[in-house]
């Protein structure tokens, strides 16, 4: 336990971290109601593209922007496949995802895994100074939720939020659904990127696997944020914030498995079980209301 309690500040860091990416997943899965695997990819890209810059002399605010140009490249390519190619929204991602696994080994020349040393290159944050990375984190945070509270408040974002709700409605209303599908899916994986530029900072390298399984974790915040506070985060800025502290929870709780003895090489597993369990909760919930309104409904 105390050892628990020594790394919980660096989880919570982590969390925050992926929180931020789980904010991109929220957008796709709970606004568009898309399903994009691209993500996967595109937070290595974000990665490998950080290092690469910052180790070559750009400055790091400047390679943070690069980054998340990558990712709303890779969202653009993914939004094309899906729109204008007729290709199912799971698929494009994954033909996305799939492509980008090479673009960032060319990215990273050829190499798995790129190195940056934080002692030489200026960064944002670094596990070597966790209270900092914690507030970086949080400012990251807080600017991107008002970044799209003050975006989804536009014209362009409530036609996108129609998009979602019911595409044949938002269709007959006149507005390009098309369009605002790919707008979505390129913002969503422009924060996955800037997400994955923040880790590659954290931890000090690049990997070509650091964003495998990403979507499985995103996803699990995202949940768990909704399951944990939906009720009391009514207002969707609020909700965004949902999503970081599902992160935050969720890699707290890894960290407690790990320190209890759960081998990393069923961490994966255990995030699979972890999501399906927080998806089929809100399911449970309905069962069980139905069974009690079922009863009085007969009774009239």
């Amino acid at each position: 336990m105390l050892s628990f309690m020594n790394s919980l500040p660096g989880a919570v860091a982590q969390g925050i971290i992926w929180g931020i990416m789980a904010i991109g997943v929220y957008l796709t899965f709970k606004i568009l109601d898309v399903a994009d695997l691209t993500v996967d990819g595109s937070f290595g890209t974000g990665g490998a593209v950080l290092v690469i810059c910052v180790t070559g002399g750009v400055p790091v605010g400047l390679a943070v922007l690069f980054a998340f140009a990558a990712g709303c490249l890779a969202g653009l390519i993914t939004g094309v496949l899906h729109t204008k190619f007729g290709i199912p929204a799971i698929l494009a991602g994954i033909l996305t995802q799939l492509s980008l696994y090479s673009i960032n080994l060319r990215i990273m020349g050829g190499s798995a895994n790129a190195p940056l040393n934080v002692t030489k290159y200026t960064v944002l944050v670094s596990s070597r100074n966790v209270i900092s990375a914690l507030l970086v984190g949080l400012i990251f945070s807080v600017v991107i939720i008002i970044a799209l509270y003050w975006f989804f408040g536009t014209e362009l974002g409530h036609s996108l939020r129609a998009t979602g709700c019911n595409e044949s409605m938002a269709r007959a209303n006149g507005i390009n659904t098309n369009s605002n599908k790919i707008i979505g899916i390129v913002i969503s994986n422009g924060i996955v990127a800037l997400s994955g530029a923040l880790m590659a900072q954290y931890q000090g390298f690049a990997d070509i696997n650091m964003g495998r399984g990403a979507i499985v974790i995103g996803l699990a915040a995202v949940i768990i944020g909704e399951v944990i506070f939906g009720k009391i985060f009514k207002n969707f800025a609020l909700r965004l914030f949902a999503a970081v502290c599902g992160g935050i929870i969720y890699y707290v709780v890894i960290t407690l498995v790990l320190k209890l003895g759960l081998n990393a090489n069923d961490l994966k597993m255990f995030s699979a079980i972890v999501v399906a369990i927080f998806l089929a909760i809100p399911f449970w919930k309905r069962k069980i209301d139905d069974r009690k309104i079922k009863p009085v409904v007969e009774e009239v």
